[in-house]
């Protein structure tokens, strides 16, 4: 085997990226603190050809240099949006017909290995605060929770591994 060089890769342009199809999933980063993490999702839903990310509350929005550091410019691809809070953006997805999903450690949460996503339906998912999770308001606005079944010591991951397992889940009946 040998490692590919970026250019035998032949990935798409950012205007190529524009009018591609897009994953039918729009990730809602609920106060999510850490530019950091806003970039690696941008990064991850660029990745997957996501429809949008929607930035709310205190989450970082471009231009900004520790965003741009994880994304690598993917927030110059992918759609964004700012809403001043998370339940606002939810209310408005859900006008459109999008289900919601918060990602989320809830009483009846489905486990993320037992959900298939519809094909038939728009998606959007909710990332929370690094210490808080999201919101309760947001919780109980959304269509359901789901929750990524875990066996260490420790209650939960980072927000941006969480959003890369999610979107893959939501990303993998389309890769086939």
């Amino acid at each position: 085997m040998r490692k590919l060089r970026t250019i035998e890769m032949k990935r798409l342009s950012v205007e190529e990226f524009h009018e591609a199809e897009k994953l039918p999933l729009v990730v809602v980063m609920d106060d999510v603190r850490s530019m950091h993490n806003v970039g690696s999702v941008f990064r991850t839903c660029d990745a997957f050809r996501a429809e949008a990310v929607y930035l709310c509350g205190i989450t970082g929005c471009p231009p900004h240099a520790e965003i741009h550091k994880t994304a690598l410019g993917a927030e110059d691809s992918v759609e964004w949006r700012h809403f001043p809070t998370a339940l606002e953006a939810v209310r408005e997805l859900q006008s459109r017909g999008v289900v919601v999903l918060s990602i989320e450690q809830c009483e009846g949460s489905t486990m993320l290995n037992h959900f298939t996503p519809d094909p038939t339906k728009r998606y959007a998912i909710v990332m929370g605060n690094e210490v808080k999770g999201v919101h309760q308001e947001v919780i109980d606005a959304s269509d359901g929770c789901l929750e990524i079944p875990q066996l260490g010591t420790k209650h939960s991951m980072n927000v941006s591994v969480t959003a890369g397992i999610v979107i893959y889940q939501f990303a993998e009946p389309y890769l086939k």
